[in-house]
């Protein structure tokens, strides 16, 4: 647990929030509600370099190395730092047992909305990218959009009572 106190900044609709003092240094998030993942990471962005020119205004900078790329608290986020995730309710794929191995060959991860060890509710997970190193943010975010359409789109087969396929893996790092 961090001892340090936990501060939470946060723009008006709270779609733009800061975290200072949690998990890692500084959490900069960007949410909404609708799925419109290019707007949410265009916010994120545009938050980011405008935080980035702060701290740079005060003498200070982000930690980055050539290879390891950004260097937070929590070593599972080193290299971009980013978790992009999406709210998503899927009840028919979530109870197949190819469930785990889709995740698996997207590179994706599920959590319960709750966040990190909580369960699903109702059966709506946050899937989110499972690295944060060898693919850029832009390339980290298009594959949740991608992963996410491929995993309702077998809810939806099977709800039709359809098979569905579990897609070939995906490389770990990067494209090859």
């Amino acid at each position: 647990m961090n001892c340090a106190y936990l501060s939470i900044r946060h723009n008006n609709d709270k779609t733009f929030l800061i975290w200072i003092n949690e998990e890692d240094h500084i959490r900069v998030i960007s949410m909404e509600k609708g799925g419109n993942m290019k707007r949410v990471f265009e916010r994120f962005c545009r938050g980011l370099i405008e935080v980035e020119r702060l701290t740079k205004e005060q003498g200070w900078e982000f930690m980055w190395n050539e290879h390891l790329g950004f260097i937070l608290t929590c070593p599972s986020n080193l290299g971009t730092g980013l978790r992009a995730g999406v709210h998503v309710k899927l009840p028919k794929l979530s109870k197949d047992p190819r469930f785990s191995k889709i995740l698996e060959n997207l590179r994706l991860q599920k959590r319960g909305t709750g966040g990190v060890d909580t369960a699903a509710v109702a059966d709506v997970y946050d899937i989110s990218n499972l690295d944060r190193m060898g693919r850029s943010e832009v390339e980290l975010v298009q594959l949740v959009i991608d992963g996410v359409n491929y995993m309702i789109d077998c809810e939806k087969k099977l709800e039709r009572g359809q098979d569905i396929k579990i897609p070939p893996p995906l490389p770990q790092f990067g494209k090859k």
